[in-house]
C-alpha cells in the first residue's frame, strides 16, 4: 500500500491519501484509492480504476468509478505520460489528465497536471519516498500548486508509471 500526504488542489486542507494495486495481468491492474480530508475528518473520495500500462510509450490509461465527498458517483477516464529526466529514471516529468462524468452523463469535470517526480529508494530500510511538485489545472483556468510526498514499501522497483 502506498500512502501520501497532499496539500493543494481544490482544497487548502492536508489530505491523507492511500492506494493499493491489485494485479490482473502483467500490464493491467485494479487500483483502489481513498483519501481522508483532515479538515473535516471524513473521507473525501474513494475510487476503483482498471489501469493498463503501455511500457514502450511510458504511458497508462485507466477507466473506473469514483464516489466523492458530495456523495456523487462518477465515471472516470484518466491517462498519464512519463518523460524520464535522468537516465536512471529516478527523476521524471509527468503529464496527467482525467475526465469524470456523473452517472447520468450530464455533468463533466476535466483536469490535468504537470509535475516533477523524484523517487528515493531505501530512504529508510525497505521504505521508499517519492516527492512530487507540480501544477494542477481544473475548471479550464484555475491553477494550483500540488506538493505530494509518498511513502511506500520498497518491494517493487519497476519503472511502470
Amino acid at each position: 500500500m502506498e500512502t501520501s500526504l497532499r496539500y493543494g488542489g481544490d482544497t487548502k486542507a492536508l489530505r491523507i491519501h492511500a492506494k493499493e494495486k491489485f494485479p490482473i495481468d502483467l500490464k493491467t491492474h485494479l487500483l483502489v484509492r481513498g483519501e481522508l480530508d483532515t479538515r473535516i475528518g471524513a473521507p473525501s473520495y474513494v475510487s476503483a480504476v482498471i489501469r493498463h500500462f503501455y511500457p514502450d510509450l511510458s504511458a497508462s490509461l485507466g477507466v473506473g468509478l469514483q464516489y466523492d465527498k458530495h456523495e456523487k458517483l462518477r465515471y472516470s477516464v484518466r491517462g498519464k505520460k512519463t518523460f524520464p529526466v535522468t537516465t536512471d529514471g529516478l527523476l521524471s516529468f509527468n503529464v496527467k489528465g482525467q475526465c469524470d462524468v456523473d452517472k447520468e452523463f450530464r455533468e463533466r469535470k476535466s483536469r490535468g497536471a504537470a509535475e516533477f517526480s523524484w523517487s528515493i529508494f531505501n530512504f529508510q530500510r525497505d521504505q521508499d519516498v517519492r516527492i512530487k511538485v507540480g501544477y494542477e489545472v481544473f475548471d479550464k483556468v484555475y491553477l494550483s500548486l500540488l506538493v505530494m510526498i509518498s511513502v511506500f514499501k520498497g518491494v517493487s522497483r519497476s519503472k511502470t508509471p
